[in-house]
């Protein structure tokens, strides 16, 4: 990608209690510093670390301690009991789409008379079930009761300033719900609906065959990683990586990964992206097709069309973003403005929100990106870490249509007429809001480390704290007193490829994009610090071999 380097602020964690580390460490026979990451993330005693590394279906929440669980419940079941036809509708993104088809699934295995989305297929409908939508759908869900449809909405989105009058209201973080766990993805909450009726029906043996769907989209939405989210998938993924449903293997093999090694990175930014081409250029309904499809055959002729769509969003995204980037350069002080407000009549909407991100990423402000759309201004809005970003929209609603969303990553409407006196306002609210300190990237380190400690032993340790994902992050290191050994070098698309020595140990190191710390690397050097990630060295030669044993090779996060 095309970023630019900027520096980062460290921030190191103060050590925890020394007593409870060391007993830790004892109890589950882990070094130290391997049971100081533990103790950070809460995990402070023996039972603690079996549920983190050893995670079960049973750890999972009671579904009926959602609110309007038992409604949703009871009415899905009379509509099996009716023979009622029943609808499922999803939103268009991966959560949307893998929510839909889990639904869609999990309702025809037991035997409800089940569609899901399509147009003009309404008639003859009794009960709506929407996935990763609906929970600002105040109208739509007033229109459809005077169809006398019952609508049962699924969603984590924020609520307005009024609920929907639905039959039944799944979304943990709206007003009055004490559900425990408030960081479900879309089908995540479906999923929490499909657990409580299997437990009613007495068909929890089901549940594991819907963990790939959960899994794909609990990652690619960027959700927390912890509590039930990590069981999610953790255990999804040993579905994944074991005995893929046919769709998601034809999806695996379209993108050319290697379909027993699967992890959080390569759904984000391989899987992800060829489900969202679906819906972003086109019908979204092939992305369920795919993904609920029993035929290998027929699932690999559906996958080859995502990878088409998808090679046409890569162009398009990457016409998109080199305009954005002269418009921004163009329209904003960048030393100043503390956002970037950018519209296009022309921009397709399938791709802003991406677009947004690579803005945030480029330039590191709060982005926003719009296309011109049944002649209003809409799009995504995209934040820096640690910024609330739709928080800052709802001080602005008064110039807004609609908007709605998370704290990163929200989604807006704007008369085009109101754009300017819009863009004023989000500035000034952002450049309010926002602390100073949040206008400089962070890099928090776990623990400050020699490399006596990093042992092939250190390292396998390490591999089962996967999945790693927000609030969940790969461990992050510190060590000082660094020489770099031989000359580094610059490799592939800007990467740093350079060796370093601590107390005799080398060890291989490799910064991804940061080849503008060569000269903070130059031979010689003596008073390198560090912060980086430990991984294996799985790098293969041209014509060489994998190695047996593949050593320890640090992933650099920056060099001082």
């Amino acid at each position: 990608m095309n970023t630019t380097f900027r520096e980062h602020r460290w921030t190191v964690t103060d050590p925890p209690d020394a007593e409870v580390v060391a007993r830790l460490s004892k109890e589950i026979n882990v070094p130290e510093a391997i049971a100081k990451v533990l103790v950070f993330r809460g995990i402070d005693d023996y039972n603690k670390a079996k549920a983190y590394f050893r995670p079960t279906l049973e750890q999972l929440h009671d579904p009926f301690l959602m609110d309007g669980m038992e409604l949703a419940v009871t009415r899905i079941i009379k509509s099996i009991e009716q023979n009622e036809k029943v609808l499922v509708f999803g939103d268009y993104d991966v959560d949307g789409t893998n929510g839909a088809s889990m639904l869609y699934l999990f309702f025809r295995e037991i035997g409800c008379n089940v569609s899901y989305y399509i147009p003009d297929r309404l008639e003859g409908i009794t009960l709506f079930v929407s996935i990763d939508c609906g929970i600002t759908a105040v109208d739509q869900v007033e229109y459809a009761r005077s169809l006398n449809l019952d609508v049962v909405i699924c969603d984590h989105h924020e609520a307005g300033e009024r609920l929907p009058n639905a039959y039944a209201l799944l979304d943990p973080i709206k007003p009055g719900d004490s559900y425990p766990f408030k960081y479900l993805c879309g089908c995540g909450v479906g999923f929490k609906l499909i657990q409580a009726i299997a437990q009613r029906l007495g068909k929890e043996s089901l549940l594991p065959e819907f963990l790939e769907f959960v899994t794909l989209a609990t990652t690619a939405d960027i959700v927390p990683l912890a509590d039930e989210n990590r069981i999610l998938v953790k255990k999804g993924f040993e579905r994944i990586n074991a005995t893929p449903r046919p769709g998601i293997k034809a999806l695996i093999e379209a993108a050319g990964l290697n379909q027993k090694s699967i992890s959080t990175g390569q759904i984000v930014f391989g899987l992800a992206p060829r489900i969202n081409a679906a819906g972003r250029l086109g019908d979204a309904n092939r992305a369920v097709r795919l993904l609920t499809c029993d035929d290998p055959d027929e699932a690999r002729s559906l996958a080859n069309v995502l990878e088409l769509e998808n090679m046409n969003r890569r162009k398009i995204d990457e016409d998109t973003f080199e305009e954005a980037q002269q418009l921004a350069e163009q329209l904003f002080d960048l030393d100043v403005d503390s956002v970037i407000v950018l519209h296009q009549e022309h921009w397709h909407p399938g791709v802003v929100g991406i677009v947004a991100s690579r803005m945030v990423e480029k330039y590191y402000k709060p982005s926003i990106m719009m296309a011109t759309v049944d002649g209003v201004a809409k799009g995504s809005a995209r934040s820096v870490s640690g910024f609330d970003v739709y928080q800052a929209l709802k001080r602005c609603e008064d110039k807004l249509i609609q908007f709605g969303g998370h704290k990163y990553a929200a989604g807006l409407t704007v008369e085009v007429s109101r754009l300017d006196e819009f863009r004023d306002a989000f500035n000034a609210t952002v450049k309010e809001m926002m602390a100073e300190e949040l206008k400089t990237p962070e890099i928090k380190v776990d623990v400050e480390i020699s490399f006596t400690e990093i042992t092939p032993r250190f390292v396998r340790i390490l591999k089962e704290f996967a999945p790693f994902g927000p609030a969940n992050m790969k461990p992050t290191f510190l060590a000082r007193n660094l020489e770099v050994v031989g000359s580094p070098r610059i490799v592939g698309r800007n990467h740093l490829r350079f060796k370093v020595r601590q107390q005799g140990i080398v060890l291989d190191a490799i910064g991804f994009g940061l080849g503008e710390l060569l000269q903070r690397a130059s031979s010689g050097r003596k008073d390198i610090e560090c912060v980086f990630s430990v991984e294996e060295n799985d790098y293969v030669p041209p014509n060489g071999a994998r190695p047996a044993n593949a050593a320890p090779q640090l992933k650099v996060r920056d060099l001082r």
